[in-house]
């Protein structure tokens, strides 16, 4: 699906004085994966994400979309079709008065035909829940029930590829919740997902993360072997989940108690399972 290969980008790279936000960057990501980047502020996350899609070009290096390189202005449509972006602020990505209009704009433009555009409003607003508000204001609407509609928009163009920059930060905790249910549910039906956040507890959704720092990838793999090397995310500015810091401490208590544990569920089960839990405490 996305194939980086030695991307660099530095912001005004024309000027006296760059800003290198990127360096170094080889990636490849399968169809079908739930990648989480994570990073600290500064880290070249978001600056990562514009560029699968073409809102960003490489001052050096490539970034293929399924073959597509971003850098043909041939190819830069066909693209974007294939990777959506979510961005922080639902706001900036709503332009209609009506929900059911403002997710129709994106393939209206693609010059659909009218029953075609209708099915596709109709699948997009059933993906998120939102059919009962398709009549109503995007402005009357909760931050989280915006964002799911800025999800359904980029979801009715048809993408292959979502790609969330911090499409949570803005939200309350039930309005976060109803965002990553739907973002699993697209990722169960095939889509592959990118997802950036600060949330620790959201990047063990993913079957991947990667950590950036300094505009390099620091580190890459499955969200159990990076959340059991505390201590070095620590070095890299980042903190473990909750959860994982709650089996750390049991772990150090009981020894016989994983010490890399990811949710609350898995807790639950491994200390329903344990052979003497009245020995157990923090």
């Amino acid at each position: 699906m996305i194939r980086i290969e030695d991307l660099h980008y530095a912001y005004n790279a024309d000027q006296p004085n760059p800003m290198e936000a990127l360096r170094d960057i080889d990636l490849q990501v399968g169809e079908g994966e739930y990648v989480v980047i994570i990073g600290r502020n500064g880290s070249g996350k978001s600056t990562l994400a514009k560029h699968l899609n073409g809102l960003l070009l490489p001052t050096r290096g490539d970034v293929w979309i399924k073959d597509m390189n971003t850098k043909d202005p041939q190819h830069l449509r066909a693209i974007r079709h294939t990777v959506g972006m979510v961005f922080q602020v639902p706001d900036n990505q709503l332009v209609a008065t009506v929900v059911e209009e403002d997710v129709a704009f994106g393939p209206e433009n693609m010059g659909l035909p009218n029953n075609e555009l209708r099915e596709r409003v109709d699948e997009a607003l059933r993906l998120v829940d939102m059919v009962p508000y398709r009549t109503r204001p995007p402005h009357m609407l909760s931050a989280g029930q915006k964002q799911q509609v800025a999800i359904a928009g980029t979801m009715a163009m048809r993408p292959s590829c979502l790609v969330l920059d911090e499409a949570t930060a803005m939200l309350d905790p039930r309005g976060r919740r109803h965002v990553l249910e739907t973002v699993q549910q697209l990722h169960r039906q095939g889509i592959t997902i990118l997802a950036i956040t600060h949330f620790m507890s959201e990047a063990v959704q993913g079957t991947r993360v990667i950590v950036m720092d300094d505009g390099l990838i620091a580190m890459d793999g499955r969200p159990l072997e990076l959340f059991g090397q505390p201590e070095k995310l620590q070095d890299l500015g980042l903190d473990v989940p909750p959860v994982t810091q709650l089996a750390q401490r049991l772990h150090r208590r009981q020894p016989s108690f994983p010490g890399t544990v990811l949710t609350v569920e898995q807790v639950v089960e491994k200390l329903c399972h344990f052979p003497e839990p009245s020995e157990v405490a923090v």
